[in-house]
């Protein structure tokens, strides 16, 4: 089998088609490429949906958080972990963290590989499912092998991550590290059915734990570390011919919301000069919060805007809402395009006829993050050794990922692999055989890579 983008030297198959290296950044542990690759298409059966093609794989998935569909796979997960010899538990947000002892049979936190298995309504089959079934890969590798690390080390299925049924992103997560309040995020609503509760659905599917929600030691589920291996979401990886992204970080985003207001107003009798044109307004705050962006090398989207619903062809809107999406990978540059395009908007809002008045409100800030250099290290060696400096590359998360919230509690890193076409959460979504294999094995020895670095560490104190 070839690996794209000359990565094929790097490694050796054996009958069983296990995937290896031979380097100082090897586990020197081989994965099983025909069980991952069965493993993550066959638990797909649960949630399945939007064919686009005649395979048994070219379909989507709509795995929705707590429907039947995730419950089955999370009942699935719960007991292949249990058959690896891993403690089991669950907390108060349905997070599972399956724990292996280490060979110290030491009490601190555990080595985890997390990541999601619910989906997006029209997503893929390998954003966050990827991630778990690398993770399980990553134990029944060393399970079979006899292989046991120093430190306890085990898998997180994050709950919620997507956010799609009950609309908060890196909810559970986001909960563990305190960020986000748990009655809070218990009393989300089902997007269709506002009587259903994210809590209601854990007590319903017998996923309500009895652990704290929490990174604290006392009444919690610490980690010790977090790796997460995930697709890139994005082109880069694929266009510039690499195969291991090697993610230092996440960007910072900020989404505002504006409401311009002007008057009604007959088109056909009120002169440029006498109008307060709303939309007109809007649409140019919005391209001008594009010409800023660019300036700053920095993103700046819009992805909803409305009118009243009694808009009419033939009359002026009284008033128009919009969404401001900023991103960058530096917290002052994010900081920097907002107040050019608080500044900017206020010029246009005087620019048209009598002109008009616009607020506005912060509804989320998103600090940028730096993983740690540790656990950046350990994968950097686990890529060196699988593919060589020339094949793999640093690269910022554009997108939150859970990882992002562990980091505020844990050294933290993530992988990313190339995508087809950069597409994701849609039906088409797609990493090749390979890459996910190569994923797998990077994963696997970035943990035991870092669990020897945190052992020697251990030594020297």
């Amino acid at each position: 089998m070839q690996i794209p983008g000359g990565a094929a030297r790097a490694f050796s198959f054996n009958s069983r088609r296990g995937l290896s290296t031979t380097s100082r950044g090897s586990s020197g542990l081989k994965i099983n490429f025909d069980r991952l690759w069965e493993t993550l298409h066959e638990t797909c059966k649960w949630g399945a949906a939007n064919r686009y093609g005649e395979k048994p794989t070219e379909t989507g998935m709509a795995r929705l958080t707590l429907t039947d569909d995730d419950a089955r796979i999370r009942k699935w997960f719960a007991d292949e972990v249990q058959k690896l010899g891993a403690s089991l538990s669950v907390d108060q947000m349905g997070n599972m963290f399956a724990r292996t002892p280490g060979k110290l049979r030491s009490s601190a936190p555990m080595i985890a590989m997390g990541s999601h298995l619910d989906t997006q309504p029209r997503g893929g089959r390998y954003d966050g499912i990827l991630g778990v079934m690398a993770a399980l890969e990553a134990l029944r590798t060393m399970k079979e092998n006899g292989y046991q690390t120093n430190y306890d080390v085990g898998i997180v299925n994050w709950t919620n991550e997507e956010g799609a049924r009950f609309p908060k992103s890196m909810c559970s997560s986001g909960v563990w590290a305190g960020a986000i309040p748990i009655q809070k995020a218990w009393d989300l609503r089902d997007i269709h059915d506002p009587n259903v509760t994210l809590r209601s659905e854990l007590e319903r599917h017998g996923f309500l734990g009895d652990i704290a929600c929490s990174s604290d030691a006392a009444s919690g589920f610490p980690l010790g570390a977090h790796f997460e291996l995930h697709i890139e979401q994005g082109p880069i990886l694929q266009d510039t011919g690499r195969s291991i992204g090697v993610v230092t970080g996440a960007q910072g985003y900020r989404w505002l919301a504006f409401t311009v207001r002007g008057r009604d107003a007959h088109t056909g009798t009120t002169p440029l000069s006498a109008r307060q044109d709303p939309l007109l307004a809007a649409s140019k705050m919005i391209a001008s919060s594009n010409d800023i962006a660019k300036r700053h090398n920095a993103l700046a989207s819009t992805g909803v805007m409305k009118v009243p619903s009694n808009a009419s062809t033939n009359t002026v809107a009284s008033e128009v809402t919009f969404t401001l999406d900023i991103r960058h990978p530096q917290d002052s540059v994010v900081h920097a395009v907002q107040e050019e395009c608080l500044k900017s908007f206020t010029s246009i809002a005087s620019q048209d006829g009598k002109g008009v008045s616009f607020d506005w409100t912060l509804d989320t800030d998103s600090p940028a993050v730096q993983f740690d250099r540790g656990c950046v290290g350990s994968i950097q060696a686990a890529a060196d050794a699988l593919v060589g400096p020339e094949k793999w590359m640093e690269i910022t998360s554009g997108a939150g990922h859970d990882s992002v919230y562990t980091s505020k509690h844990c050294p933290t890193a993530m992988i990313f692999v190339p995508c087809r076409d950069g597409v994701s959460h849609h039906p088409t979504e797609y990493c090749s055989p390979e890459h996910c294999a190569l994923g797998t094995q990077a994963l696997l020895d970035s943990v035991v890579h870092y669990d020897q670095f945190r052992s020697e560490s251990a030594g020297k104190h």
